[in-house]
């Protein structure tokens, strides 16, 4: 597995050589920096971390400038690590769009967008009621029932209720490359991938 840590821009639009309208997330994917190879007798596992977006010097800690100046680069805001790790890479290498190829199949890592508090209609997709007519008052969004009585005097642990909605680690599988711009760093994937605008995301081959 090889990947790349990138930032969403946005969406938009091209269209294919037969004429349809494709659907893409525009992402600006590194250059990334490889900052530290992780080694089973030092570290206990082995990977490879890589390293994105640079982060101004009086807003790092000393701490981070040294483990960034070892790898001769700036300090970055966003780190990754790959366990299974394909092709040699020193550190201090650098690691760009070029790794993809149009036409390939990715994977998408992203933090989805926090929902708050929600009810069971939006956070799981229940219907309601339906009817406001025969007494219906306030039901048209409840939940109904959550389970029996006195057997088994519990309510069943994974039961799809009311509660906090988005803010978790999305992966989306076997999104197509539209287009790779090298000479700007950014991949055009077809379809949505998680997260808001400017949020980071990791594209794995």
């Amino acid at each position: 597995m090889l990947g790349i840590i990138g930032k969403k821009v946005g969406m938009t639009s091209v269209f294919s050589e037969e004429g349809k309208n494709i659907p893409c997330t525009v992402i600006e994917a590194g250059p990334c920096v490889v900052t530290q190879i992780r080694t089973e007798d030092k570290d206990g596992y082995t990977a490879t971390q890589i390293a994105f977006d640079d982060v101004s010097e009086k807003n790092s800690l000393k701490s981070a400038k040294g483990h960034f100046q070892k790898a001769g680069t700036n300090v970055k805001r966003k780190v990754v690590e790959f366990r299974q790790w394909e092709g040699d890479h020193a550190v201090g290498d650098s690691i760009a769009v070029d790794i993809f190829e149009e036409g390939q199949f990715v994977d998408v890592v992203g933090t989805s967008k926090g929902k708050g508090f929600q009810g069971v209609v939006k956070r799981h997709g229940f219907a309601g009621v339906g009817d406001a007519t025969h007494g219906q008052h306030n039901r048209l969004r409840a939940p109904g029932s959550i389970g029996a009585c006195s057997t088994p005097s519990r309510v069943f642990k994974g039961m799809r209720m009311a509660g906090r909605m988005g803010g978790e680690r999305v992966k989306m599988i076997n999104l197509q490359v539209v287009k790779v711009l090298v000479d700007k760093n950014v991949v055009l994937v077809k379809g949505a991938v998680p997260g808001p605008k400017g949020s980071y995301v990791i594209i794995e081959k």
